[in-house]
């Protein structure tokens, strides 16, 4: 199981796809048709870090005690 993180997720009209961003983890994005698209861009960002050695970021939302995600959906 993949830690959670806030996810800032927005739909793209012109690309009619979700577009999203991990604030905690830098450079992670996914573009895709389903939410399960951006759990395996969060995921494969682990696996990299992992393989790397390097510390897996702490969620911030962990930290303050709580988890939340913004959804945002513009309609054109």
């Amino acid at each position: 199981m993949i830690p959670k993180y806030h996810i800032n997720l927005f739909w793209s009209g012109p690309d009619g796809a979700w577009v999203a961003d991990v604030p905690d983890l830098q450079s992670c994005s996914a573009f895709g048709d389903t939410p399960a698209e951006i759990e395996q861009a969060i995921e494969a960002w682990l696996a990299v870090v992992r393989e790397d050695g390097l510390p897996i970021p702490e969620s911030a939302a962990r930290r303050r005690g709580r988890v939340r995600a913004s959804l945002s959906r513009c309609l054109s």
